[in-house]
């Protein structure tokens, strides 16, 4: 299969990467300061899971357009709209669009830009990210890529994509539960990088303290009567799954919208805490913790934008 991977940065590079050792046949989309950079260095993993260096093939959106089988995306929320413009030309009648970003809100736009049928379901858990020189540094072992058909069938083209994404030094695992896997994926993600960008420390300290432990919990269970009002497919139970989880994490543990705020950087939470926020008003959901969050995000994030102004002024 011809697989177009959107960037080569933290998440698409390493996944890339992994099929390219593989001997699948991977094309980075990037922007041309990237293209640049990883033509004089390669692309290169340093992991856990074994260190890799090699030459990717590379594209631009300028470039001329060529049609792949599946387009895994792994963009940040707030580049979403970009990136489907940027692969239009690179979308055909059989193209599976592979969304890995985290929360519900981006499969929207991606099924009003390229149909229901073309985008099927996906998440990951890989704790990567970029080091100064351009490396992906995987710090854990950690590197699932999770995929499926929304609707749940085993199809021909998943077929095909699970025998793509055999073999490799990654674990792929196909899902005949995406939907609910997607959500699972965003209840604990939002539950993780709100508790820990709101108490600004990583995820040990705040669970060790009864009251720490008390507001992981209370948090959850806020999340998931929104989620249960909305009739979202969830588990039952699975907030208690998810606090199990949060407390069985490494105490160093933080969150990548803790990790963009303390680079100065902006943060996916109107993708994740502002979207069920919306959803809770609308539903008439009482969730105090989640505004709270919500609310010192939102102060972050028009800070870094006043000081965005100031500089460029």
């Amino acid at each position: 299969m011809k697989v177009l991977v959107v960037g080569a940065g933290a998440i698409g590079g390493y996944f890339g990467g992994r099929l390219i050792e593989k001997g699948e046949d991977v094309t980075f989309l990037v922007r041309e300061q990237r293209k640049e950079k990883l033509q004089q260095t390669g692309l290169e993993i340093r992991s856990k899971n074994g260190d890799l260096q090699v030459t990717p093939k590379l594209l631009t959106k300028d470039d001329d357009s060529q049609l792949f089988d599946v387009i895994l995306m792994s963009t940040k929320s707030y580049h979403l709209e970009h990136a489907i413009k940027d692969i239009q030309p690179f979308v055909g009648p059989e193209t599976m669009i592979l969304p890995l970003l985290n929360g519900i809100a981006h499969l929207e736009p991606l099924v009003e830009a390229f149909g229901e049928e073309r985008v099927i379901g996906g998440l990951c858990f890989v704790e990567t990210t970029l080091a100064e020189d351009g490396a992906i540094v995987q710090t854990s072992p950690v590197n699932q890529l999770v995929y499926g058909e929304r609707t749940g069938e085993t199809t021909e083209r998943i077929e095909k994509l699970e025998e793509c994404f055999s073999g490799t030094k990654a674990e792929f695992v196909k899902s005949d539960n995406i939907n609910q896997d997607m959500w699972h994926k965003y209840l604990f993600i939002t539950a993780m990088s709100g508790i820990t960008s709101m108490m600004e420390t990583p995820i040990g300290p705040i669970r060790d303290l009864e009251s720490g432990q008390r507001t992981i919990k209370a948090f959850l269970e806020e999340l998931v009567a929104v989620m249960e009002k909305i009739d979202a497919p969830i588990q039952q139970g699975i907030a208690g799954v998810q606090l199990k989880r949060i407390n069985s994490m490494a105490e160093e543990m933080k969150s990548s919208i803790q990790r963009d705020i303390e680079k100065q950087q902006p943060t996916e939470f109107e993708h994740l805490q502002g979207y069920l926020l919306a959803l809770a008003k609308k539903m008439t959901v009482p969730v105090p913790i989640l505004e709270t969050i919500y609310t010192k995000l939102t102060l972050y994030e028009l800070k870094i934008a006043m000081n965005k102004q100031m500089e460029n002024a």
